[in-house]
């Protein structure tokens, strides 16, 4: 099969030709039909997240925002059908046993595998996926609309579940990107009216596409939630200034950098400080559910296999609006 491969950290990746996967007892062999680029893709290709690095096989196929057809079954699989649209998460698989796993926190499990890092992702023809981590995609769903929300989808709406947002609270989206303009929609679902700071005239302009009511480069309304899905310290700067008294600052976008927060601000406003990975096959289902009514579309803009490669390099110069996804 032809799949987009990286051989060593922060070199380009190699369109070349790969075994397929063959599944083994409990999983599925998935058709991939379409692979949202991601912005942890990057951060995986070049090692500059030093505890994903450690994780991270080599050569790897990356890509954890996968969406195909299942065409074979391993031994013992249930609850699943050949034919089935299915979608692969960064969420590969989980213990199930943890005391993580058992409190509905599988996110948070040391022995999970992540997609396209310690296992081959969906940057490729074929990939193979436990069939019980696999999400069923609604059929009202494209295959291209729903690949970015296994991961940029889930991220947002998992970290505005976790701030308890509710309906008629002001919200703050720092990041009009793949994440940023979902969290919009997704805020928007949950009553919320919506505040969005980007620095791209573009990414403004699709947050009020989205349903931002107020879009601006400085000085939103002060947010009772405010979510950060930059990477920017200075995002993070200005974020934390738009938290109203009582209210919850999200942190999703990670710069290399620590983020300055100051102790007598948190203290003296009860500020509450939440970080938010990912989320769990629960959220993701909730996630996929809000799409099937209509109510989370992601701007992609579609690219062959072949141009993996130089779909990363645009991610890097930050010339990406929405989300890229690979069509095979």
């Amino acid at each position: 099969m032809k799949a987009a491969v990286l051989h060593e950290f922060a070199a380009p990746l190699v369109i070349e030709d790969v075994p397929a996967p063959e599944p083994g007892p409990g999983e599925v062999l998935i058709r991939v039909r379409a692979c949202g680029v991601c912005h942890s893709d990057i951060h995986v290709a070049d090692g500059d997240w030093p505890r994903l690095k450690k994780a991270t096989k080599l050569p790897l196929i990356p890509g954890h925002e996968v969406t195909g057809v299942v065409e074979r079954l391993g031994d013992g699989v249930t609850g699943v059908t050949v034919g089935a649209r299915v979608g692969v998460p960064w969420l590969h698989s989980s213990c199930g046993a943890c005391e993580y796993c058992a409190s509905g926190r599988e996110t948070l499990c040391s022995s999970q595998a992540i997609t396209g890092v310690t296992v081959d992702g969906g940057f490729a023809e074929y990939i193979k996926a436990p069939a019980s981590h696999v999400a069923a995609i609604p059929d009202s769903v494209a295959d291209r609309d729903a690949a970015p929300l296994l991961c940029a989808g889930l991220t947002v709406y998992k970290a505005l579940k976790s701030a308890g947002v509710e309906a008629g609270q002001q919200v703050v989206i720092y990041g009009v990107g793949g994440l940023g303009h979902l969290a919009i929609q997704v805020a928007n679902a949950q009553g919320a009216s919506v505040a969005a700071v980007d620095v791209s005239e573009e990414k403004l302009a699709l947050a009020r596409e989205s349903g931002a009511v107020w879009a601006g480069m400085a000085k939103p309304p002060r947010g009772h939630v405010v979510l950060v899905t930059s990477g920017s310290v200075k995002a993070y700067e200005a974020a934390f200034g738009s938290v109203r008294k009582g209210g919850t600052l999200v942190v999703v976008g990670m710069p290399a950098e620590s983020i300055p927060l100051s102790a007598f601000a948190m203290v003296s406003g009860e500020l509450r400080v939440i970080g938010s990975a990912v989320g769990t096959r629960e959220d993701l289902r909730e996630t996929l559910a809000l799409a099937g009514r209509g109510l989370l579309h992601c701007h992609t803009q579609g690219a062959p296999l072949a141009d993996a490669p130089a779909v990363m390099n645009r991610l890097r110069e930050g010339s990406v609006t929405g989300r890229v996804v690979l069509e095979m």
